[in-house]
């Protein structure tokens, strides 16, 4: 395998097939059966409280998608929320639309 930079071509690919081969896509430490920080699982809460289908991405299992999903979104925290290919935003962003109302909307639509 080739050495991993921080703009690997090969990982941005994987990171949005990824993200475009599936609705809903949450970029986590851990999994949603053990998460690895407060963060990871209190996004976990808000998408299975609103019974959604989502597919996790460990980022502790990998380096290279670690910093590969920062550089993709342009964002620098982890949890990372994907919607229909469409980056949503982290934890915060994530809570404060799950009080909203509007996670629920978006994720109906």
């Amino acid at each position: 395998m080739s050495e991993q930079t921080n703009d690997n071509p090969d990982m941005q690919e994987q990171i949005k097939q990824t993200v475009s081969d599936n609705e809903i896509v949450l970029f986590m430490k851990g999994n949603a059966n053990f998460p690895q920080c407060g963060f990871s699982g209190r996004a976990v809460q808000i998408l299975q409280s609103l019974e959604a289908e989502f597919v996790t991405v460990d980022v502790l299992s990998n380096d290279a998608v670690r910093q590969g999903i920062k550089d993709y979104s342009n964002w620098p925290t982890i949890p990372q929320l994907y919607i229909k290919g469409e980056f949503v935003g982290g934890s915060d962003i994530m809570t404060e639309m799950y009080e909203s109302g509007e996670l629920k909307t978006v994720l109906s639509a």
